[in-house]
């Protein structure tokens, strides 16, 4: 499974799963860049999901950006434990809900994970730019 492939199929699984971004996220003031210019406003958060009426809610990871420094590397989890993605830099995650979401629903996970060496603005989207698999 190519490593796109395998952060398509886990970032499924969290949409399957009724994942919401959790409402009153505060949005980070602009930075100032290298040039000195502030960066562009934070993008709005994303629309929210039905929540299932019970067990573990994970919220939804934030993958929307506009320029490649609003990407990074971080752990967003799946059923194995450790599991790298490229996402909005100010976006939470939530590996430890995932993992608890798992076991509830007593789901399992193929183990392995990309080694992910940088991420990429494609097409409003967070995406690896150099990733192999592990």
């Amino acid at each position: 499974m190519s490593p796109r492939a395998a952060i398509a199929v886990a970032m499924a699984a969290l949409l399957f799963a009724g994942c919401a971004q959790p409402a009153g996220t505060p949005a980070p003031s602009p930075e100032p860049d290298r040039a000195g210019s502030a960066l562009p406003e934070p993008l709005p958060p994303p629309p929210l999901e039905e929540a299932p009426a019970a067990g573990t809610v994970v919220p939804e990871v934030d993958t929307r950006c506009r320029v490649d420094a609003d990407c990074a590397v971080k752990n967003v989890g799946n059923c194995c434990g450790y599991y790298p993605a490229c996402v909005n830099r100010d976006s939470p995650t939530f590996p430890e809900l995932v993992a608890r979401q798992c076991a509830e629903q007593g789901l399992a996970g193929i183990c392995g994970y990309p080694e992910i060496r940088g991420c990429a603005c494609v097409e409003g989207r967070c995406e690896p730019s150099d990733a192999e698999s592990m």
